[in-house]
């Protein structure tokens, strides 16, 4: 599986570049992309990737969700399949992915963690069979982290919506005010070198249940990425997700 790689100086470009050199999931770089590379350039690294010319099987995007649309355009124009891993994306950019989903098969998921995945189903269940509870969210990260909240937790809350069809997201709870029954508390800490560790707490005021995953290294984030890169090769066009990946 020859790969493009895009974000390749970040820390998860230097974790993949890695994994790539010990043949995870039979993984080879084919080029790396990043702005922040100095001229002259080394063989196989573009400031961009339009600048590609090597053949490749996939691009895995880990960079910054401001390139989502360039990125798409190209794996569109390649007829790559894409998978994006950044998150804190806008509308529009999510409108790309969707638009590029009609042409390339793109797996995009806020979180490449299995056990994240795993997370959302049992969250969900739960979420169900406490249909009056109390849920709150807390997610810690490093303080390098720029968006806020994370993606994951929204990707949360999300799939706890799917069955509280009334609850709405209260982000950074603040100020006076009591909390209403059909609310979602999502609240972020920002901390050290914190990989990351996501938390959910249902409360029937009786019982509490605490579901909690915690990343103990950012190597799963490439795993993960590079699974669903192998995965995605010879899909139809289409959005594919963690759920589709693990059947």
């Amino acid at each position: 599986m020859k790969i493009i790689l895009t974000g390749a100086t970040g820390a998860m470009g230097h974790i993949l570049q890695t994994l790539a050199a010990e043949n995870f999931a039979g993984c080879e770089i084919a080029a790396c992309v990043s702005p922040d590379y100095t001229e002259p350039l080394a063989p196989h690294t573009y400031l961009s990737p339009a600048d590609v010319t090597e053949e490749a099987d996939v691009i895995v995007d880990f960079s910054n969700h401001a390139g989502t649309k360039g990125l798409l355009a190209f794996a569109c124009e390649r007829k790559l399949p894409a998978v994006i891993a950044t998150t804190g994306h806008t509308e529009e950019e999510k409108a790309c992915i969707e638009q590029a989903a009609q042409v390339i098969p793109v797996f995009f998921s806020a979180n490449m963690s299995v056990g994240i995945a795993v997370l959302c189903d049992l969250a969900r269940r739960a979420a169900a069979a406490f249909p009056n509870a109390d849920i709150e969210i807390i997610e810690t990260h490093h303080h390098r982290k720029l968006d806020v909240p994370s993606g994951t937790a929204l990707m949360l809350a999300k799939e706890i919506q799917t069955v509280r069809e009334e609850s709405r997201l209260v982000i950074g709870r603040h100020e006076n005010g009591r909390r209403q029954p059909e609310d979602i508390g999502i609240h972020a800490v920002r901390l050290g070198n914190e990989t990351g560790t996501h938390q959910i707490l249902i409360s029937t005021g009786s019982e509490t249940l605490t579901l909690t995953h915690k990343a103990e290294d950012r190597r799963l984030f490439g795993e993960g990425g590079l699974t669903a890169a192998a995965w995605l090769i010879g899909k139809e066009p289409g959005l594919y997700g963690m759920k589709e990946l693990l059947g």
